[in-house]
């Protein structure tokens, strides 16, 4: 079975309702309906947690929203949950430099969810990686990639316009794999990255590059970072990384035993290549830094090992 429903940031209770964005004044008329919309707040790729937790962001009425938030209609809740009623219209607001400190200056109630997207809820955490997604996106598109021109918002936040054409531009996604390479001793073999504290390793991982299957993708990433030669990958689960704007896709692959020799870091990005078995690997928690929580490397390993790894591994 696939991995996606088990991985942190791939959990939603939110139906993205894509057929009403493309209605005429629609999120004028959801952020009029004080009592059918909530608003969740971003700033500076950071959400806002309601008051006394660290386990829920605060979801507030639109009329608490400062003037001038970029707007995006996120969709319909799937279920009730908490005080959200079922068919809840979300609604993400992200605020400018200025409005930030205004609506909270307390800085230990912004929270990044690339720290602690794993301990939200399913329809937090679901709010919370697609406004981030989206405001990053907008962020990035201010002007037209092709023209140079202003681009301005449309769509319910989910195109913009370039206004020097007319042309609508869409969101994107940048597709990376991510491989769970094993020997014929179902040893998985972990990368120390070039940009990371020297304990901490990881799965191999790189972008899909144009025109290249994702299966392609393992083996040409493989191969670059460690030598090896990987064989038959088998996806495994997929998750979105909005930092800013990454679908991650995990396979499992198996090396050709003939490229083991050949194994070394590619000195550049990878500095460090090590060979665990589940014993080995259990024994060096403390010495090794694993993969955080929200991420699917980490899940990855733990589906490899049989059990959760211990918090703070």
């Amino acid at each position: 079975m696939s991995l996606t429903p088990q991985l942190p940031l791939s959990r939603t209770r939110i139906n993205r309702d894509a057929v009403s964005r493309k209605i005429p004044g629609f999120l004028d008329q959801v952020m009029a309906e004080e009592g059918r919309t909530r608003v969740v707040l971003i700033w500076r790729g950071e959400a806002l947690l309601a008051e006394d937790t660290t386990t829920r962001i605060q979801l507030v009425a639109p009329s608490e929203i400062p003037e001038g938030s970029l707007l995006i209609y996120l969709g319909i809740t799937t279920e009730s949950v908490r005080d959200i009623p079922h068919g809840t219209r979300i609604v993400a607001a992200v605020l400018d430099d200025d409005s930030g400190p205004k609506v909270c200056a307390d800085m230990t109630r912004w929270v990044s969810a690339r720290t602690m997207a794993h301990a939200l809820d399913d329809l937090d955490t679901g709010i919370v990686v697609e406004a981030l997604a989206m405001a990053n996106w907008h962020y990035a598109h201010t002007f037209s990639p092709t023209t140079g021109a202003p681009a301005e918002s449309d769509q319910a936040g989910w195109t913009r316009v370039d206004q020097s054409t007319g042309k609508d531009l869409f969101p994107r996604t940048d597709a990376a794999v991510i491989a769970l390479v094993t020997d014929q001793h179902d040893r998985i073999v972990l990368g120390s990255n070039a940009l990371w504290e020297a304990s901490r390793y990881s799965l191999l991982a790189g972008f899909v590059e144009p025109g290249e299957s994702l299966e392609a993708a393992v083996i040409r990433e493989v191969f670059e970072e460690s030598g090896l030669v990987v064989t038959n990958p088998v996806y495994m689960g997929s998750q979105p990384w909005p930092f800013p704007a990454s679908l991650m896709v995990g396979f499992a692959a198996e090396i050709d035993e003939s490229s083991l020799a050949d194994i070394r870091p590619d000195g550049t990005e990878i500095i460090d290549l090590r060979w665990f078995s589940r014993e080995e690997l259990l024994d060096s928690l403390g010495e090794v830094l694993l993969p955080g929580r929200p991420s699917i490397a980490r899940a990855m390993i733990e589906n490899w090992l049989g059990q959760e790894l211990p918090e703070g591994a």
